[in-house]
């Protein structure tokens, strides 16, 4: 298939990418690299053989996206571009608003102009706000607890109102956990823009002595009073994007689960960093963060058993990983 990635050189999208071109599809790239390099290209390529097609670009210009889709055939669009930091979107929330659905409700437009009928969309387990019970089940109540979240939920009604009203359209709505780990290569990892707003590359900058780590919340009803989250690899999550694929020759709005089912502590994930690359992270507790839950794991067995997907690399995997990017990275 000829598929488009949007935001295919960010953290999430250039694994993603890197994987669907192993598997013999056919990629091109749309971002702005407003949170990516043009440098990533170079490394799908050393990974993949070969190198995506790229166009520069704010998916939200419908203009550009529409004259990319002039120049190309595409079977289906993977869209990733969005800002995606829960913290940043409670201070920021307009610019989150006008980002994350402008560039939806552009791509939607432009695939329906080209006849492009398939997109898999970069939902969020944010769009079950505080969840109903654990573990998280798609058909739990939607709600959102902070600005991105209300993007992601928002954009999950545009595209299934959308795919209502065009019935030969396939959507597939992926709800995925928290990503981390990075390409065993070392050439492919989550490298955010000034200063990160995820757990794992805060971990990693302490670990190297560039910042402290603040654990946001000790007073969670956890068993360590910690944030718990399901921990996802991002090979596994590109995995489960490229086996979504299977719908895209199926009408419908398809939604899935992409996690472990397993949760992890902020503490237990930074013991785990520990113990696994023989680092130490210094780190102190702060109040919690705006916006923050206290837990979130997902029921995975949707995916496991309409995508036959199911995530293969545990912790160790994950901190082993992205140590081995961060490291790689920090010797440039």
């Amino acid at each position: 298939m000829k598929i488009l990635v949007t935001g295919g050189t960010g953290f999430i999208g250039s694994h993603t990418t890197a994987a669907l071109i192993n598997q013999g599809h056919e990629v091109v790239i749309a971002d702005n690299l407003s949170n990516s390099g043009i440098g990533v290209l170079q490394n799908i390529s050393q990974i993949t053989g070969k190198t995506p097609k790229f166009y520069k670009i704010d998916v939200c210009d419908k203009k550009s996206l529409g004259a990319l889709f002039d120049e190309n055939s595409f079977d289906a669009a993977i869209h990733f571009a969005g800002f995606k930091a829960v913290a940043e979107s409670v201070e920021k929330p307009l610019e989150y608003y006008r980002n994350n659905i402008m560039s939806t409700i552009s791509l939607l437009e432009t695939m329906l102009e080209h006849g492009v009928l398939a997109l898999i969309f970069s939902s969020s387990a944010t769009v079950y706000g505080s969840p109903a019970g654990l573990p998280i089940k798609e058909d739990f109540p939607l709600s959102a607890f902070n600005p991105y979240g209300e993007t992601k939920l928002m954009n999950e009604k545009i595209i299934t109102d959308f795919q209502r009203a065009n019935p030969a359209f396939s959507a597939t709505l992926l709800r995925y956990f928290n990503p981390i780990g990075a390409h065993e290569s070392g050439l492919l990892g989550e490298n955010p823009s000034g200063i990160p707003n995820n757990l794992m590359p805060l971990i990693i900058k302490s670990a190297l002595g560039e910042i402290p780590l603040k654990v946001c919340g000790t007073d969670y009803d956890t068993p360590d009073g910690t944030g718990v989250r399901d921990y996802i690899h991002v090979l596994d999550l590109a995995a489960g994007h490229a086996a979504a694929l299977k719908n895209a020759r199926n009408p419908g709005v398809y939604t899935y689960n992409l996690g472990t089912g397993k949760g992890l502590s902020v503490l237990e994930l930074i013991s785990a960093f520990e113990k696994v690359n023989g680092v130490k992270v210094n780190y102190s507790f702060a109040e919690r963060r705006p916006g923050d839950i206290a837990a979130c794991y997902a029921d995975p067995s949707k995916a496991k058993r309409e995508l036959g997907f199911t995530a293969l690399r545990g912790v160790d995997e994950m901190c082993r990983d992205a140590w081995n990017y961060a490291s790689k990275q920090n010797k440039k």
